[in-house]
């Protein structure tokens, strides 16, 4: 019944091509989508593509088909902002020190999934078929598709999960480069399967000079774009200036390679790693920016993907098919991404893990799908089926299985490798902590009755700037920092009567160990206070501890060079 109401509500009016009422739908319902897988320990990027598939046209119906179309260029902007960002992470230290590997375990995994894929597929069709022809046709390109790596899903969960290491290393190079690896094979077999299927052109232009076209000049574009960003940054520290041309390069360089049929997220992952590269330590300001502008754009991103996935239209053997597909790519990624890294001497993190990493599957894998089916739209000779509806379908069914798929096994990769987490700033770790974290569990406690010799000799051996005091039963009753000792002894006349109880300040707060440390340091701002006393509980006045701000910030700091020299040294695993 509810689900029935919901429907009549998406055809009326209200919906009805009232796009900007639809995005908000879609960023406020993956959002909150997101959440409850993240409170299941699901990526939050299944959750988005799950409630995009509950509105989509096969859902509820909300956001029809034509609707993800008229979306379609936020699409490429969140695809752009994509490759940015993953070109970001390409420096030239990290080619210069795994340059080899990256390369070998690239070409590893493309040509493992292309293999695999492209003669079960070709057996399955012959089987089913009986046709040589329409067989080796949709090996060849089902093959060339299945190299393809979706980076989308996959960052998403790198970033969600702080990842850092070299495992994640290789996931984002792979990833970042796949693109272009795949669209040099799926040129090189759809030449090869035209030749076969009776529609091909001139084979030796047609398998040479496309792929070389649209690579080579998604190059240039995006490290012209680039240049033009890294000029700016050098030269501005505004950052709201910096922020809007640094979309807009993005926005110019996307929109260009739609335009000219360059390759979108290679342009703008070229466009990413030129500003990495000619500007080192002005672009990380840069990338953040970007990375805190984008979150709304991916949730759109996600739940439009979901919203087009359908299984309608698979039927009969190519289900077979579908099945098939999935296992071969996923068992050719990961043992080429084991015999490369084998090859090339790489970490055992990645030789182990790399492969569960490379599951997901989405834009260029459909848009080859889509290319195909105008390239293919004829039957093969002797038989009634269009090798190029196939091809789409089995892509779209299988990019909804393995877009399920992928991200949990990302995380479980990394999870694997011991990487998560390792990527933190500050804010992150105070967000994460609760003052039981960070406080000193045993500080110098002076009790009312401690004579003044007796605290200027605790004074000298321990290195804190304020102690408490508790009474006979151990409760905290003040405070006794050095600047109000100095004050005393300055205004008095040393006396050796003069008591802890006499030299102590009222706590002017306290807090207890189970408050989110970010709790903690707002209530230090608001008092304008250096420490906290920590105390059993509320009504509890029992002192378990202290917080201080430098130490804090000494804690948080030592955090975050634990683990990024975990991080950086992981290679030698």
């Amino acid at each position: 019944m509810f689900e029935h109401s919901i429907q009549i509500l998406a055809q009326t009016s209200l919906y009805h091509g009232n796009l900007l009422l639809l995005v908000g739908l879609a960023i406020f319902g993956g959002t909150i989508g997101a959440r409850i897988f993240k409170r299941l320990r699901i990526p939050q990027v299944v959750g988005y593509i799950a409630i995009g598939i509950l509105v989509g046209e096969y859902g509820l119906g909300i956001i029809r088909r034509e609707t993800v179309g008229q979306l379609e260029e936020l699409s490429f902007l969140a695809l752009g902002i994509i490759g940015f960002m993953i070109g970001g992470e390409l420096r030239w230290e990290v080619f210069k020190k795994h340059g080899w590997q990256l390369m070998t375990i690239l070409v590893a995994e493309g040509l493992g999934a292309f293999v695999v894929v492209g003669f079960l597929t070709f057996g399955l069709s012959y089987w089913a078929t009986g046709s040589t022809s329409l067989a080796a046709v949709l090996g060849l390109l089902l093959g060339a598709i299945a190299s393809a790596t979706a980076p989308a899903a996959t960052m998403a969960v790198l970033w969600e999960y702080k990842s850092r290491g070299v495992l994640t290393t290789a996931i984002l190079a792979i990833v970042a480069l796949d693109d272009g690896l795949s669209l040099l094979l799926y040129g090189f077999a759809s030449s090869i399967a035209g030749i076969i299927s009776g529609n091909g052109g001139h084979w030796i232009s047609s398998i040479t000079l496309g792929p070389l076209k649209e690579i080579g000049g998604a190059i240039l574009l995006g490290a012209a774009a680039g240049w033009i960003l890294s000029f700016v940054i050098k030269r501005s520290r505004e950052q709201a200036l910096i922020l809007a041309i640094s979309v807009g390069l993005i926005l110019l360089a996307v929109g260009s390679a739609t335009a000219i049929k360059f390759d979108v997220i290679l342009s703008a992952m070229i466009l990413g790693l030129t500003v990495a590269n000619l500007a080192p330590r002005r672009s990380r300001e840069t990338f953040e920016l970007i990375k805190g502008f984008a979150p709304p754009i991916y949730v759109l991103f996600f739940v439009l993907v979901g919203a087009q996935l359908s299984l309608h239209r698979l039927v009969n053997w190519t289900w077979a098919l579908a099945g098939t597909y999935v296992i071969a790519r996923s068992a050719g990624k990961i043992a080429g991404a084991y015999l490369g890294a084998t090859w090339s001497k790489a970490a055992v993190t990645v030789r182990k893990y790399l492969g569960l990493c490379l599951f997901s599957q989405g834009g260029v894998a459909v848009g080859l799908a889509i290319i195909a089916t105008h390239r293919f739209a004829e039957p093969i000779r002797g038989t009634s089926i269009v090798p190029g509806e196939i091809i789409v379908v089995v892509i779209i069914a299988t990019t909804f299985v393995v877009e399920i798929l992928g991200p949990p096994m990302v995380k479980l990769g990394v999870k694997k490798a011991g990487e998560i987490g390792l990527d933190v700033t500050e804010e992150d770790l105070i967000r994460s902590y609760t003052v039981a974290d960070v406080m000193d569990r045993e500080p110098s406690i002076l009790p009312e009755s401690c004579p003044a010799s007796q605290i200027l000799r605790t004074f000298s051996e321990r290195d804190s700037s304020c102690y408490p005091v508790v009474n006979a039963q151990g409760l905290l009753t003040g405070m006794i920092t050095i600047a109000e000792v100095k004050e005393a002894f300055a205004t008095r006349h040393f006396q050796d009567w003069l008591l802890a109880y006499d030299l102590m300040e009222p706590a002017q707060d306290r807090i207890t160990p189970e408050v989110p440390l970010q709790d903690a340091l707002e209530r230090m701002r608001q008092f304008k206070l250096d420490y906290l006393p920590v105390v059993a509980g509320p009504g509890d006045d029992r002192l378990v501890g202290l917080i201080e701000q430098r130490s804090v910030n000494k804690a948080l700091t030592e955090e975050i060079i634990r683990r990024q020299s975990i991080a950086d040294n992981s290679h030698r695993a």
